[in-house]
């Protein structure tokens, strides 16, 4: 009865082990997407103030990161759930902050695309300007 006793204390003991390691892994992802979305919030307010173009896709990343962690936290927390109303719960969570973060990548990826386009026909005005101003040279030695 005593090897009974000693395999129910160390099944209580893992159990208390992995309940607190996944209860502080938990918070401290949850402190990390709290600490990155204010950190991309501070950005985002400071370069929109700036009149930066690129505002909106630096916030889109950061939102994004920010529900990587708290997904994450989620995942962690269906180790620890006991009930099947718990389950349903962190599921649904884990559904929409899914959702959400599909949502920001789509919005990430033509904020991008965007931004290229932008950077191309920016690169095409320049070289037309710089091939006009090298005709306008030739064509003032031609005159002379």
């Amino acid at each position: 009865m005593s090897s009974v006793s000693a395999v129910e204390t160390f099944e209580n003991f893992m159990e208390e082990l992995l309940n607190l390691l996944v209860s502080n892994a938990i918070h401290l992802f949850e402190l990390v997407g709290v600490i990155v979305l204010i950190v991309a919030g501070i950005r985002g307010v400071i370069n929109y103030i700036k009149h930066d173009p690129m505002v909106r896709l630096n916030l889109a990343k950061g939102m994004a990161l920010c529900l990587e962690f708290k997904l994450g936290s989620e995942i962690l927390r269906t180790v620890i759930v006991r009930d099947l109303s718990e389950i349903a719960i962190v599921g649904a969570i884990i559904l929409l902050r899914a959702a959400l973060t599909f949502l920001l990548h789509w919005e990430i990826k033509n904020e991008e695309a965007e931004a290229e386009a932008n950077l191309n026909k920016e690169v095409r005005e320049l070289k037309s300007q710089q091939i006009s101003e090298q005709q306008e040279k030739l064509d003032d030695r031609n005159e002379n």
